[in-house]
């Protein structure tokens, strides 16, 4: 959209209002306000599209409560802007003004592309300069950076609700937008995109999934390192831009048109009865340290955005690196925490979205006496009329801090431990039992003492960040050759085995015991109470080929791999069935912890814990690699009657004689599932459960995950 008014002129810019923050459409034309407490002058640059210099250059020069801001009569959505904010030269003391670089409104709802840092032009300092950033650039970047767009929030919502299920019901699937669907072999007619999304949420629903968790959509920056070398940041933990969505994914019909492409996304998984919960990046931004680009808030006003440190001689510097990304967001500040408050009303009000989780969310709730959970910015969101009622989950470390257990009440959290001890026992790891039996009933040591339940636990085997299911039990060391860093990069800890052959092999019987083990892995992720988390593609063998750390590698490295769906259909149809056994089986999905005490006056406990002969397990034993429990139903199905759950988890290599305890009066044990037992033997289809014969004790055998029903 040209900038000019309706009768052809020149723009100008009249009084407006400082609130709200950004760009906000009207009838009669458009109200900017940008938050800078040190600038000293603010210039609003109007654009007639992506390149091409500024058509209007307009200085706000109304100021309330540190926020400059205008009105601009006669534009309309479509209008492409961004701002040149000038101040203090000062780095040494946390000041980095630069009138030459054209910054990103940190309240941009939509962004027309990426930077390109050609000749370090994005740089607020001179790059040849032997005194770095304390130097000055003064080369206009407008011409490199992208421009924000002006969007008209109007969308047909249509009935859309919120689907509202219960933390307890949950099943989340990790997956990454571009790459569900990027792949030729999805057959999508926008591979890639958020359209593309939408065309396999078929598949999602036939799986059981109920909640998509997103890896970033935020708009995001791709560092120069990695561009030098032809890779880019595909994750995407590099947040340009807090309010738009990435570009990227959207089909680039027209600038902007990623914020309807995204809500239409959303609108179509809430009608299949998929919540959407998007990983959010709020601990830090795509600026880097001193050494980074000049793109939004370092220019805007470094001092209020970002946490500085320093010396005596230069006090504010450097930046606070907690985040291991090169800065770390102020959330001391009140403009911060506005911000990002901002950021997540926005995106539950205007895009509909169910949740968030938080990366690196320790960085959110760090005092000047370390994390506390009575952090300023968890209480700004617990008092919140529209977060507070949301779903937030944590990942509850950074760099310098693993907090898991520690969040506040109103919090889930991404749950470390039960990821290590599931590796370690399927592993065969020895003294794992007394940790196993925390971690399958909902990990009450890290959330039963503050009023939180069991699907506070956000249970998963694997993430983005690491091995696929596949490729834990494919490979013991790392292969992430391909992301040019001499394989120094990921973790060296994977808590994986390889079954005697690193990566693929064609030997019958290390692919039987790997795909055993996956299935193991499924059923304790399934089975165990708590919120399950599925990385997309685990349900199928997807690999990476060893790559534990596949955040550059934009290709079917890291892509869901749709010729896999058919290669391994029994692996998903399991997949599928052990989700399903958790829809008919509610003791699965308790909100309440269990005790170990009869809550049902049957003369069962909620919970019975067992070694192979109906003695207590041995917890203490370090060789002891065997456990068994058995669950009380506690409700009555249909013709059935109350049912008991029995578990046998064998992580031993040998052969275990399992002793039952009895069915109870008039009932008997059924087989569901024996993971020992060859694809589409290993579990039962619901009716065509196995009954036992002899009914009071099971083999189970080596490495094997055992369910048995008695009814």
């Amino acid at each position: 959209m040209p900038a000019t008014s309706e009768a052809g002129s020149l723009p100008t810019v009249t009084p407006g209002r400082w609130y709200p923050l950004g760009a906000t459409l009207t009838p009669e034309g458009v109200n900017f306000a940008l938050y800078s407490r040190n600038a000293t002058r603010v210039f609003l640059h109007l654009f007639d599209g992506t390149s091409g210099a500024a058509t209007a250059v307009l200085e706000l020069t109304e100021r309330e409560r540190y926020v400059w801001y205008g009105f601009v009569a006669g534009i309309k959505a479509g209008q492409c802007y961004g701002y040149k904010v000038d101040g203090p030269f000062d780095p040494a003391n946390g000041q980095r003004f630069n009138p030459n670089k054209l910054l990103l409104d940190p309240y941009a709802r939509a962004i027309t592309g990426k930077p390109q840092n050609t000749d370090n032009v994005l740089l607020g300092y001179d790059a040849h300069s032997p005194l770095k950033d304390l130097s000055f650039d003064a080369r206009d970047s407008s011409a490199a950076m992208p421009k924000a767009v002006v969007i008209d929030p109007h969308f047909d919502w249509g009935r859309d609700r919120p689907p509202g299920i219960p933390f307890e019901q949950l099943v989340i699937y990790e997956t990454h937008v571009k790459g569900f669907t990027a792949d030729p072999a999805s057959g999508v007619k926008a591979p890639g995109t958020y359209l593309g999304f939408i065309e396999k949420i078929p598949y999602l629903k036939s799986l059981g999934i109920n909640a998509v968790e997103l890896l970033p959509v935020h708009a995001f920056h791709a560092e120069d390192f990695l561009l030098d070398k032809g890779l880019t940041n595909y994750w995407g933990y590099n947040t340009l831009a807090f309010f738009a969505p990435e570009p990227g994914y959207s089909t680039r019909h027209t600038p902007g048109c990623e914020v309807v492409e995204f809500k239409t996304m959303v609108k179509a998984l809430h009608e299949a009865g998929i919540e959407v919960i998007l990983d959010v990046v709020y601990n830090h931004s795509a600026e880097g340290s001193e050494l980074g680009p000049t793109l939004s808030l370092r220019g805007v006003d470094n001092r209020s955005y970002y946490s500085l440190l320093g010396s005596a001689e230069a006090p504010a510097r450097f930046y606070d690196n907690t985040t291991g990304c090169g800065n770390t967001l102020d959330f001391f500040s009140a403009a911060v925490i506005r911000m990002v408050m901002d950021s997540l009303r926005y995106w539950v009000k205007v895009m509909h979205v169910d949740g968030f989780r938080f990366d690196l969310a320790s960085v959110l709730g760090r005092e000047r006496s370390g994390f506390q959970r009575s952090a300023s910015f968890f209480d700004a969101v617990a008092q919140d009329p529209v977060l507070s009622r949301v779903k937030l989950i944590a990942e509850p470390w950074d760099l310098g801090t693993y907090e898991v257990g520690n969040f506040p009440v109103d919090w889930s959290e991404w749950n470390g431990r039960f990821r290590d001890t599931m590796r370690r026992f399927m592993r065969g790891d020895p003294g794992q039992l007394g940790s196993m039996g925390r971690r399958v009933t909902g990990s009450a040591d890290l959330y039963g003492d503050d009023g939180r339940s069991a699907y506070n636990s956000v249970n998963f085997i694997t993430c983005h960040d690491g091995f696929t299911l596949n490729d834990l039990v494919s490979y013991e060391h790392k292969h992430n050759e391909a992301n040019l860093e001499d394989n120094r990069d990921g973790s060296n800890d994977n808590i994986s085995c390889n079954c005697g052959v690193e990566g693929p092999s064609d030997d019958p019987a290390i692919e039987r015991l790997r795909g055993q083990l996956i299935r193991n892995q499924l059923c304790a992720l399934f089975f165990s109470l708590g919120t399950p988390m599925l990385l997309a593609g685990d349900e199928v063998r997807r690999t990476q080929h060893g790559n534990n750390n596949a955040y550059c590698q934009d290709n079917p490295i890291a892509w869901f791999d749709w010729g896999a769906v058919e290669r391994n259909a029994d692996l998903l149809h399991f997949t599928r069935k052990a989700i399903g056994l958790t829809r008919r089986y509610t003791v699965l999905q308790r909100r309440k912890f269990l005790l170990g005490r009869d809550m049902n006056c049957d003369g069962v406990a909620d919970i019975s814990w067992f070694g192979t002969d109906l003695n207590p397990p041995r917890w203490d034993d370090p060789q002891a690699r065997t456990l068994c429990y058995r669950l009380d139903g506690g409700e009555i199905m249909s013709a059935a009657g109350r049912y008991y759950l029995f578990f046998i988890l064998n992580a031993d290599n040998r052969l275990q004689d399992v002793q039952l305890p009895p069915a109870g009066d008039g009932m008997r044990w059924y087989r569901i599932v024996d993971t020992g037992l060859p694809p589409g033997e290993d579990f039962a289809e619901a009716g065509a459960e196995v009954p036992l014969q002899p009914a009071d004790h099971y083999l189970a055998n080596p490495r094997s995950t055992v369910v048995l029903i008695s009814r």
